[in-house]
């Protein structure tokens, strides 16, 4: 009998642990190693258009919302569209497309101006919480390395991971955006930007 109780005993804590709490996000270091500077303008390489449906396509694998919703660059009319969805994930509202970049850098922080129409701020080593509307979701930004990191996770599991990267001539910015599912799919889209003197 006390075999039989073990094993239910054992049973109960696997089951406990497989059903663990939410995903958190972990937080970035908030010192520049290497004093590397993102700032300055920055002007998409890639076809507009094509980094539009590549985007739009990425988040209909990952969160599940209708095919005809699109995500246009930011400070352009219809931004969003596609609001009809009841389920999926959320943490795509957060981000920001856009095909001009100007990045302020300060000792503590980076402000990215994006089509000038939005400037958002990224303390280097934060954790908090953001809100737009009725969506939430947890934020991460810091440095990994010389990239610069930005994670933002919802509270249905959807996590859209962004990495800045300058290339070694600093003429470069690569942006890796990877959208991830909360059952673990992912797709990345690279968007790479040249600076503008």
């Amino acid at each position: 009998m006390s075999s039989l109780r073990l094993l239910s005993s054992l049973i109960v804590v696997v089951l406990l642990t497989s059903c663990g709490g939410r995903e958190t996000l972990q937080r970035y270091p908030s010192l520049n190693p290497s004093t590397v500077s993102l700032a300055g303008n920055w002007l998409l390489r890639d076809d507009p258009r094509a980094m539009e449906r590549e985007l739009a396509r990425a988040i209909r694998q990952t969160d599940g919302i209708r095919d005809d919703a699109r995500i246009m660059p930011q400070g352009q009319r219809g931004n969003r569209r596609g609001s009809g969805r009841t389920n999926g994930g959320l943490a795509h509202v957060f981000f920001k497309n856009a095909e001009a970049l100007k990045i302020t850098q300060t000792p503590s922080a980076m402000f990215i101006s994006f089509n000038r129409a939005i400037v958002e701020e990224y303390r280097f080593g934060e954790m908090r919480g953001i809100e737009l509307g009725q969506a939430e979701a947890q934020r991460v930004s810091g440095w990994d390395g010389t990239d610069y990191v930005i994670e933002t996770l919802d509270r249905q599991g959807m996590k859209v991971s962004e990495r800045y990267d300058l290339s070694s001539d600093r003429k470069t910015l690569t942006r890796r955006i990877t959208f991830r599912a909360r059952n673990n799919d992912a797709v990345t889209v690279v968007q790479t930007f040249a600076r503008v003197e």
